[in-house]
């Protein structure tokens, strides 16, 4: 009876993280009959209306790009809408557990099999990403956007989130032999990126989908090992000013834990320097070590999953949209800066 309803549809449940500007909740959509994370964007009341704006902007722009993202292993956006001057909220497909960050802090590593699991969802949802049309770069991935679902955290399955930084690859912008320009330059999580994206010259550096498969190759190195492979314990700060991810030239495996070659060997090609000796989404996808011996009952679940969800989609593709008109124009800047 005191939980609030946003939207006269979701009720709020309980409080599940916050961030700078944002709060998750889990919510329980009231139409729908389900759970749901509804993320509430606070917008600064100090700030001036262009900053905001600005903000706005961007959530749309996220928001733009992942409703329309289809995928099993990755985590559905199904609405946004405006709370008041100052706030609004998305609205994303709940998963019950951590991220995988917080799994890292919690057990420190993670046995190679759990491991390459985990990496083997994460590239089939960027082999998705890659083949869609226009294409979409992640940009962020890194562990705390890796939501592991289900009950027993290891053996269940992964989503991707947060598309706050992705890049649309275009074809205005995004030219095959030469990728597209880094337009957001500092922006991103540095342990995660490869080098490209820290060149500093007279023409923003140039970028592709390698930018994922060198995050892939950050991530596993992590789970396995523990640490991270360049600037583990440096600040942001301190990789821009020593140029750390700039002379990451080479990866060093520790010992211990054992790891097999094959997945040394992986990473290696994840962590290639030069972005035209790494090799790409594709070529990652089809990387013998992540081919299953996986039972045959789990690759028929993950094809029955994916299955299950296009028929879902294809079915919600036939239902007149609602509650869509306040984001077809610009009435939400608007209403925002008239305050």
């Amino acid at each position: 009876n005191n939980h609030p309803v946003l939207n006269e549809r979701y009720l709020l449940l309980m409080l599940l993280g916050k961030g700078g500007f944002s709060e998750v909740h889990k919510g329980f959509d009231l139409k729908e009959q389900r759970y749901v994370a509804c993320k509430i964007h606070q917008l600064n009341k100090d700030w001036k209306d262009d900053k905001k704006a600005n903000y706005i902007k961007h959530a749309l722009r996220e928001y733009n790009i992942h409703k329309n993202l289809e995928h099993a292993r990755i985590v559905k956006l199904f609405d946004v809408f405006e709370i008041d001057a100052n706030s609004f909220c998305t609205v994303l497909e709940y998963c019950d557990g951590h991220d995988l960050d917080f799994h890292l802090k919690q057990n420190k590593i993670i046995p190679e099999r759990e491991s390459r699991s985990i990496i083997m969802q994460v590239v089939s949802a960027l082999k998705y990403l890659n083949e869609i049309k226009p294409p979409i770069i992640h940009y962020d991935l890194k562990p705390g956007n890796i939501l592991l679902t289900g009950g027993n955290v290891l053996s269940g399955d992964i989503k991707i989130t947060d598309f706050g930084l992705s890049k649309i690859m275009d074809e205005e912008v995004y030219n095959p032999n030469e990728g597209m320009d880094l337009t957001s330059q500092g922006a991103g999580t540095y342990w995660y990126l490869p080098p490209e994206c820290f060149v500093v010259g007279k023409a923003p550096p140039k970028i592709s989908s390698k930018v994922d498969v060198w995050s892939v190759g950050v991530i596993f190195y992590q789970c396995l090992y523990g640490k991270k492979p360049f600037g583990h314990n440096q600040s942001q700060a301190t990789i821009l000013e020593e140029n750390t991810i700039l002379k990451a030239t080479d990866v060093q495996f520790p010992n211990k834990p054992t790891v097999s070659a094959e997945a040394k060997n992986f990473i290696r090609r994840c962590l290639c320097y030069r972005k035209d000796e790494r090799m790409d989404v594709r070529n990652m996808y089809e990387e013998n070590y992540l081919s299953p011996p996986v039972s045959k009952a789990a690759t028929k679940k993950e094809q029955q999953l994916q299955l299950q969800q296009n028929q879902q989609s294809a079915a919600a593709s036939q239902q007149p949209r609602e509650g869509a008109s306040f984001f077809q124009g610009a009435s939400f800047h608007r209403e925002t800066s008239d305050s």
